[in-house]
């Protein structure tokens, strides 16, 4: 089987984003309202500390940076010394004060906290990374909100398309498991979990907060649970 099928491969995904990291800006536009749409989601008041996973060349700063103001902060974290260094570049001619970067695989980076919010957007590799998940949700805490949106598989009765998703997810992904569900090895973590479908299915945004106690309530396009 292809390794595609595995376990995320970070050194590969290092590899990939080296030839993508200089036009990744341009083709990120077409999935900004998607960006703006899952920000909000966060719910983010001034003086919130947010975390901005696989945070990439830092197209997301600007928004975050708006919503929890010049007293709070954002920490970016990237494994591509590329992308590290485009956000980098945007912090420094922005001049913000408040955005602190970390290049490093997520599975044994060190997340400063307190954390108030974490953002996921079009991370499937960390969403399929156990170990990743485990060092962010243990940064989070209690309570946290959290936002995710990624690509998925459309339901079997349009298997078809999946071709589409797939072709589309290859540049930016090292592997396609879970592209049915991708945000369920986060649901153990999580006290509750909303998801709706965008792109005409071939895409997702979920939102929801880190338990804080026992049990977890999970919900779909179908509903709470």
């Amino acid at each position: 089987m292809s390794p595609r099928s595995h376990a995320p491969d970070a050194a590969r995904a290092v590899v990939q984003y080296r030839h993508h990291a200089r036009g990744y800006d341009a083709s990120a536009q077409r999935t900004m309202r998607i960006r703006e749409r899952t920000i909000e989601k966060l719910g983010l008041r001034p003086g919130d500390r947010v975390l901005d996973v696989a945070s990439g060349t830092g197209l997301s700063f600007p928004l975050l940076r708006a919503a929890v103001g010049a007293q709070g902060a954002v920490v970016g974290i990237d494994v591509s010394p590329e992308m590290t260094r485009l956000a980098r570049q945007r912090v420094t001619e922005a001049g913000w004060q408040n955005v602190t970067l970390l290049e490093s695989p997520i599975e044994s980076a060190h997340i400063p906290g307190p954390l108030d919010a974490v953002l996921f957007h079009f991370t499937h590799d960390v969403m399929r990374s156990p170990k990743a998940l485990e060092r962010i949700f243990a940064a989070a805490g209690p309570d946290v909100r959290i936002a995710i949106a990624g690509m998925k598989y459309v339901p079997w009765w349009m298997a078809p398309v999946n071709v589409i998703v797939r072709a589309k997810a290859r540049p930016y992904m090292t592997t396609f498991e879970g592209l049915h569900t991708p945000w369920d090895l986060a649901l153990p973590y999580l006290s509750e979990f909303e998801w709706r479908s965008v792109l005409f299915g071939i895409g997702y945004i979920g939102w929801g907060r880190v338990q804080s106690g026992a049990g977890a309530a999970f919900t779909s396009d179908h509903g709470r649970r």
